[in-house]
């Protein structure tokens, strides 16, 4: 018993005993070592597997038998081997001289056609030049009213196309020998070089040529053009992006907005920045915070401005010790900014708080009445801009910083009405924090059962923001009510209540702590509109 292999040979699937593979592969390995790897060598190895394939399988469909030696060593003498093509010129003029006498088989020729290539197979069959087949169709076609056409669509469609070197071979009446299929294929890759070498030398090569490079020129021309005009636009856009920028930046920083406010591509902000900074930072930073920030805003658009201006006017100039000079100045200017910022940072590091409570000297009162005091800072000018809540008014030439108070009410746990007032500040530790918070000024004042709040809160002169904050809490015993006033909608601030009731509607109206908590008291307020 013999171990059989299955293998693909060109597509085909055979089943070969175990040493007639070997056999075969070594074979194989030969014939691809002879003729290289490059297009050429492959195609001549895939035709010379297509005969192989074709001979055995006219050999198993005579004995449906597995693959042998015997097969392959007869193939291999059909084909013939490497070793093979040094034979004498005179063995190979024999052997062609043998093999011419082969009996033909009869293809439509695809390489020497006109219409379907049937007078190039017939002219390969009968060893005839095609043209004079050609020429006695037409003869025939002229004589016989059209009847010749017919001859030749029948031969068209009964014929088969050569379609591989196997099949070229046998329609010249050559063996399909691995010999043969080496010429054919060298001679069809010189036909096809020379065929090429002479297009290339032809006038219409030329003049296609010619043609392709001028279209070319015209092409790049226009290219060129819509290009040139494209970088200067973008000049255009980055030189006037620059030069405005700059004045924006400049005239912001120095006169607190800039006269070209409002045009594309300018930053405008209207603040004057060294008295915004003032109320922020630590004396003597704002001006060196201003410089820096005016070096890493300008060096950019100035950057712009050079790039715009080179674009449009088309300049040469070598400054790359200048640009490396401005980019290392920027990063310095960078750095700086962000050491400076951090150390004002540090400022808002901690938070402390101070809470100070009163209690509301009014046994005999059932209902405390809460409104906002008198705004007297509504003639003054405001400033426009404003920091979490806080506002800036210009009284008599210095501007002031006041902040907005938020009003909270909750359950008293004792039977009197009291009003505490939370003050809450940053600093760089919390003992700075609590002293920042202590510095707060805020006023109430109490009138019987009448609190007047001040609609702001002030941090004394000289002082800086350190988001300061203070926040009311109104108790109110169970049992007892409140009255809102219409103005106090400016500082109270989410008050929990039963009906949930937002804080706007909240204003105007009685509210009465009852134990499940505030709670609208509707009969006050029709007691009071019937008074």
């Amino acid at each position: 018993m013999k171990k059989t292999f299955t293998i693909n040979i060109s597509g085909t699937v055979f089943h070969i005993e175990e040493d007639a593979y070997e056999v075969l592969q070594k074979y194989l390995i030969n014939l691809k070592n002879h003729f290289g790897a490059d297009e050429e060598g492959k195609e001549i190895i895939s035709d010379i597997e297509a005969r192989i394939a074709e001979i055995f399988s006219s050999k198993n469909a005579e004995e449906k038998k597995v693959i042998t030696v015997a097969w392959v060593n007869e193939v291999i003498e059909i084909m013939g081997t490497p070793e093979d093509f040094a034979e004498e010129e005179g063995e190979e003029e024999i052997t062609i001289a043998s093999e011419a006498k082969r009996k033909r088989r009869l293809y439509r020729d695809p390489d020497h056609r006109v219409i379907g290539g049937v007078c190039g197979g017939l002219g390969a069959y009968f060893n005839m030049d095609p043209v004079i087949l050609r020429i006695i169709f037409t003869v025939l076609f002229l004589v016989t009213s059209g009847a010749a056409l017919l001859a030749y669509l029948i031969l068209w469609i009964a014929v088969p196309k050569a379609i591989n070197t196997t099949q070229r071979l046998e329609m010249r009446g050559q063996e399909a020998t691995v010999k043969n299929i080496e010429k054919s294929i060298k001679e069809e890759v010189k036909e096809v070089k020379e065929s090429y070498k002479k297009f290339k030398e032809s006038d219409t090569f030329s003049k296609g040529k010619k043609s392709m490079e001028a279209g070319g020129d015209v092409v790049y021309n226009i290219f060129k053009v819509l290009l040139k005009v494209v970088v200067i636009i973008i000049g255009v856009i980055l030189l006037l992006s620059g030069f405005f920028g700059l004045l924006g930046v400049i005239s912001s920083l120095v006169i607190g907005h800039s006269f070209v406010s409002g045009w594309p591509m300018v930053w405008s902000p209207e603040i004057y920045m060294p008295d915004f900074l003032g109320h922020l930072v630590e004396p003597g930073t704002v001006t060196l915070g201003m410089i820096l920030t005016g070096i890493i805003a300008g060096i950019p658009l100035l950057a712009m401005l050079y790039i715009g201006t080179k674009l449009v006017f088309r300049y040469k100039s070598n400054n790359t010790a200048i640009a490396l000079s401005m980019i290392g100045v920027w990063f310095i200017a960078l750095i700086s900014l962000l050491v400076v910022s951090f150390g004002q940072v540090k400022h808002y590091k901690s938070r402390a708080s101070v809470t100070n409570s009163q209690v509301i000297d009014c046994n005999s009162c059932s209902t405390l009445y809460l409104k906002l005091g008198e705004d007297k800072y509504n003639d003054y000018a405001e400033m426009d801009w404003e920091i979490d809540n806080y506002k800036v008014y210009v009284v008599d030439g210095e501007e002031v910083l006041v902040g907005e108070p938020r009003l909270d009410v909750i359950r008293s746990n004792s039977d009197d009405f009291v009003i505490t007032v939370k003050s809450a500040s940053r600093g760089k530790t919390r003992e700075d924090a609590k002293e920042n918070s202590q510095e707060i000024i805020y006023n109430y004042n109490l009138n019987d059962s009448t609190v007047l709040f001040d609609p702001y809160f002030f941090i004394e002169e000289g002082k800086k923001w350190r988001n300061q904050e203070i926040f009311i809490t109104v108790k109110v015993p169970q049992g007892k009510s409140i009255y809102l006033g219409d103005n106090l909608v400016k500082i109270i601030h989410d008050i929990e209540n039963v009906s949930n009731t937002w804080d706007g509607d909240m204003v105007g109206k009685y509210w009465v702590m009852k134990p499940e908590g505030l709670t609208e008291n509707i009969l006050e307020e029709q007691n009071t509109e019937t008074e």
